[in-house]
């Protein structure tokens, strides 16, 4: 399930991965690389990974993902498959832990409106109640 919205620490700027990675030569591109990266994975719910086959949609090109990777803000997976963000689950909502969120919020919904037109001798009111 997607994210409506990733988190982005608000000392991401001062990060020291991040400082040395804009030091270099397109840093700032590869920066940018990243924060499209983390917006496609809220976007895709896909818990932190990054296809090597949407690294054109992030606007990014291989030595981008390679600085990403050099300054650890990406890890490799095997295979070549694509990249993790680095510490994504201690950030972002997990894909299953947004899943639940909505279907509480669904069931909320659900039963405000059971209390809102129903009376209490409504088969939805009782199944609620018990």
């Amino acid at each position: 399930m997607a994210l409506p919205w990733v988190r982005l620490d608000t000392a991401f700027p001062r990060n020291p991965k991040v400082l040395a990675m804009l030091a270099e030569r397109d840093g700032y591109r590869a920066a940018f690389v990243y924060l499209c990266g983390l917006a496609y994975a809220g976007e895709q719910g896909t818990d932190g990974f990054i296809p090597r086959y949407a690294l054109p949609l992030l606007h990014g090109r291989p030595r981008d993902a390679e600085a990403l990777t050099r300054h650890r803000l990406w890890h490799e997976q095997r295979g070549g498959a694509g990249w993790t963000v680095n510490d994504w689950a201690s950030f972002q909502q997990s894909t299953a832990e947004t899943a639940e969120r909505a279907r509480r919020a669904q069931e909320s919904a659900r039963k405000a409106a059971c209390r809102r037109w129903h009376d209490n001798g409504c088969a939805c009111w009782k199944e609620e109640t018990a």
